[in-house]
């Protein structure tokens, strides 16, 4: 399935709609994106097996053209910018791993044939499901048509984020942030042995739509850097 020529969205404003109002709104002003998300969804959670999923998940990015990685990136960008020196050198390596880095692996492994290889089923099928079930939603928490360059953050892109993570989490079974990444306070993702820590885990509960809720990293108690 193949998306439609992306047209910027124009600015406007749905001041005083609550986040669920927001979220309807969209996706009934982007109704297409919304049923696409929707049937994506539906295709990973159908998946039979980590390879399965790494290719349905291949397949949704590679319908990517470069412009729209290129803008992708470039609000990638822009976010680490707003970031506080020298907080903001230290994590913009791992933030480009995270998207990019991983995008790298996920098309080489679909382009070698590794995701051949990966014929056993998803180690957690049951936060799979919660997951497919958050990401139409996550697509369309919050309206961002008011921004100067809306088309930064539209739907589509957000998905894309939601894809990589899934790739990071489900199929290579690693954290949704890398090993090492550096959070405010001085603490990092951490890996011991076969096991991955995360001490702002558990803080995500409260954001239904974050990554952090599906990660296959254990809340640790301290990983203090100094």
């Amino acid at each position: 399935m193949s998306y439609p020529r992306r047209q910027v969205i124009q600015r406007s404003s749905l001041a005083g709609e609550g986040r669920e109002e927001t979220k309807a709104a969209l996706a009934e002003e982007l109704g297409e994106d919304a049923a696409n998300i929707r049937a994506i969804a539906g295709r990973l959670r159908g998946a039979g097996s980590r390879g399965e999923l790494g290719t349905a998940i291949a397949r949704e990015v590679l319908k990517y053209t470069h412009f729209e990685l290129q803008v992708i990136g470039g609000r990638l960008n822009n976010e680490i910018a707003r970031l506080p020196s020298p907080y903001r050198e230290r994590i913009r390596p791992y933030f480009l791993d995270q998207i990019f880095g991983t995008h790298h692996r996920l098309l080489a492994l679909h382009r070698n044939g590794g995701l051949d290889g990966l014929t056993g089923p998803v180690k957690d099928p049951v936060t799979l499901c919660a997951f497919c079930d958050m990401l139409p939603a996550g697509c369309f928490v919050s309206d961002d048509r008011s921004e100067l360059y809306p088309h930064f953050v539209q739907p589509r892109n957000r998905l894309f984020y939601y894809l990589i993570a899934a790739c990071a989490m489900f199929v290579l079974e690693e954290p949704g942030h890398p090993v090492g990444m550096p959070f405010p306070g001085g603490f990092t993702v951490e890996k011991r042995g076969s096991e991955y820590y995360c001490l702002i885990r558990d803080r995500e509960k409260e954001v239904p739509h974050s990554i952090c809720n599906f990660c296959p990293a254990q809340q640790s108690e301290e990983n203090k850097v100094s």
